[in-house]
């Protein structure tokens, strides 16, 4: 069993305001949007997509996101203690943010104090098939760095968490190199997740950076470790992976998840549900997965919890439940 130590999880990533709206494939393809897919925009860009939306506005409501931060607060609604490093402005979408984390009881670093500029924003755009299309403007948050990072933090927790969106940020992606080898050289475990397969497609480089010699643990889908691996044969890609993860966990939709935890490869079936949003549903699944590795549950038991949670959330519109939902969810599981 893992030793407590004060905090479960230090989570590093991108601090984003979503306003998430339904469109369909014709408005995607009218605006000339990538669909399924994050693609880095610039404000002027955004605000752009933005007016061309307005009719769909009406029902758009926004959220604190941003992939890592749905895991640790997912994690942390489920009954983690942890801590979130990001990088947001002193504008209105920043005093947000950071009230949204507080609420879900997430640890942020006491010396940092949010400077002029403007906080990231995230357009999701989810089509009638339930898929999500991301056009994300970085903003402040692209020059986080490891002056964000407490290092004091790290050793005091049992994993340390970074999102692979972090790849795109010079700065950021230095953050995550940083922090990874810190968390080593001080006993605290690695997991890293792939986050998108268009990082994978056009950052593999800076991810294998950031990876290192290896990590303790990696998330992504089907796609991403095909994309990693560079093969079209799943097996293949599993096999891969060991050499970057000492343990991994693959999600496959509504084919649940393939997980490996250091001996044998386990497929975990996924509850049937019909989804209407994906958004999030892989952060929940990492949320959930860490939640119920630091209850000493095995990777199985880990792989069955986190597929319930991310088939809820895909019922949903938004990246995240409310928090009774993560209380029930724990209690019809666990039974506690």
């Amino acid at each position: 069993m893992m030793m407590k130590k004060k905090y479960d999880i230090y989570g590093l990533g991108a601090a984003l305001v979503d306003t998430e709206i339904t469109l369909d494939d014709a408005d995607l393809k009218h605006m000339q949007v990538d669909k399924g897919v994050m693609t880095l925009v610039d404000e002027a860009r955004q605000k752009e997509l933005i007016a061309a939306l307005d009719h769909h506005l009406v029902a758009s409501k926004r959220a604190s996101g941003g992939s890592a931060a749905n895991t640790i607060i997912a994690a942390s609604y489920f009954g983690c203690q942890n801590f979130y490093s990001c990088k947001v402005a002193a504008d209105e979408n920043g005093a947000f943010y950071l009230n949204d984390m507080q609420a879900a009881g997430v640890t942020t670093p006491s010396h940092i104090t949010p400077p002029a500029g403007t906080t990231g924003k995230c357009l999701v755009m989810i089509t009638p098939d339930a898929e999500r299309t991301m056009n994300t403007y970085l903003g402040i948050s692209e020059q986080l760095s490891v002056n964000e990072i407490d290092f004091t933090a790290v050793p005091e927790a049992n994993y340390v968490y970074i999102e692979g969106y972090l790849v795109t940020s010079v700065t950021g992606r230095a953050a995550a190199i940083k922090l990874r080898e810190h968390a080593q050289e001080h006993g605290t475990q690695v997991a890293l997740s792939l986050s998108d397969p268009a990082m994978v497609q056009f950052f593999r480089d800076g991810l294998l950076e950031m990876i290192g010699e290896q990590v303790d643990l990696i998330f992504c889908n089907r796609d991403e470790a095909l994309g990693f691996i560079q093969t079209d044969d799943f097996e293949q890609a599993c096999l891969g992976l060991q050499k970057y993860a000492k343990r991994f966990a693959i999600t496959c939709g509504a084919d649940g998840a393939f997980v490996f935890d250091g001996e044998q490869l386990i497929q975990v079936a996924a509850p049937k549900v019909e989804p209407i949003d994906t958004n999030g549903a892989g952060d929940m699944f990492a949320g959930a997965f860490l939640f119920a590795l630091s209850q000493a549950h095995n990777f199985g038991q880990a792989a069955a919890f986190a597929n319930q949670a991310a088939a809820q959330v895909v019922t949903q519109y938004g990246p995240r439940l409310q928090a009774a939902q993560h209380h029930v969810l724990r209690a019809d599981f666990f039974g506690a």
